[in-house]
């Protein structure tokens, strides 16, 4: 098997986040930081038939504004196992209240998807592997997650419990959008330390097949929550490199998520479902705008052949 190409750059910080990739001369990665960056290639083996498909991965992060010395709430995973496997987790800020960190939680959750991703009762099984994460999960929090695992014939295994999300962008079009989960606006489905919560079980499990030059953006809600899809496609054609995609990507979010007359998605959605301003607004022409102030993961994932 041939080395995986990895490249990153990654400000110190404390650790939090394990990258892990296949490879004995490739070191597993921990890291945590104001924006960060990475980029991998995933290996895979010659099929004489067709040729085998993997990711290309550029991540790009950037906390909320007041969690910057922190280093945010997000978590993600990369690992180059089989044509790639990725993840994101999205901390719950609410458990700040009871004096919990709600990092650790996720972060831990990103790790424990390192050690078992490669475990052979997973055997890539995106909803397997939430289940033996959870599990194995002890830290106090909650989290909602989304991962992805590409099998080496293109076929993208989904699962994710609550709204972080994942795009597959074909010939300049959406063509796969994960579906989020929640109990009602702005509360998503969880997974939790906590006895009642939601499990692997609640996941939405989704696959499809991709094809050579097809495009994945995964990642939290805050980006999502502030960017239209259209805007996604049209960043995305404006790079060529993965990493500098991601980091426009996110870069993006971060601007709306500051812009109070932006119409943004969460906006959007808010009104939809009777969330506005009051009436007297109503009547000097304004309406229920902006951004969200969240943190911001994006993994940006294209697909190559080996």
């Amino acid at each position: 098997m041939a080395v995986p190409i990895f490249r990153a750059s990654v400000p110190h910080s404390r650790p939090a986040i394990t990258i892990h990739s296949l490879g004995p001369s490739l070191p597993t990665l921990h890291e945590t930081s104001k924006n960060r960056r990475l980029l991998f290639c995933a290996p895979s083996e010659h099929n004489p038939v067709r040729p085998s498909l993997s990711f290309c991965v550029g991540v790009h992060l950037i906390p909320h504004p007041s969690k910057v010395d922190r280093g945010g709430e997000d978590a993600f995973f990369v690992s180059s196992y089989k044509g790639g496997a990725l993840a994101v987790a999205d901390g719950v800020s609410g458990w700040a209240e009871q004096n919990v960190d709600p990092s650790m939680f996720p972060q831990e959750l990103m790790t424990n998807f390192s050690d078992l991703v490669e475990d052979e009762e997973v055997n890539s099984d995106p909803q397997i592997l939430i289940r033996k994460a959870h599990a194995a999960t002890s830290s106090i929090g909650s989290a909602t997650v989304i991962v992805a695992i590409l099998e080496r014939n293109g076929i993208l295994k989904i699962a994710n419990v609550g709204d972080c999300g994942l795009r597959v962008i074909r010939a300049g079009r959406v063509v796969f959008s994960s579906i989020p989960q929640e109990h009602y606006f702005d509360c998503p489905y969880q997974l939790s330390s906590e006895v009642i919560s939601q499990t692997y079980l609640d996941a939405k499990v989704s696959s499809m097949e991709l094809i050579e030059g097809d495009t994945i953006i995964m990642g939290s809600d805050g980006l999502f929550d502030n960017v239209f899809d259209h805007e996604m496609i049209s960043t995305l054609a404006q790079f060529k490199d993965v990493v500098e995609a991601a980091k426009a990507l996110a870069n993006l979010a971060s601007i709306h998520a500051k812009d109070s007359d932006f119409d943004s998605p969460y906006a959007l959605e808010a009104r939809s479902r009777g969330f506005d301003i009051p009436w007297w607004k109503k009547i000097l022409g304004r309406k229920l705008t902006g951004g969200k102030l969240d943190d911001i993961t994006v993994i940006v994932g294209q697909v190559v052949s080996s």
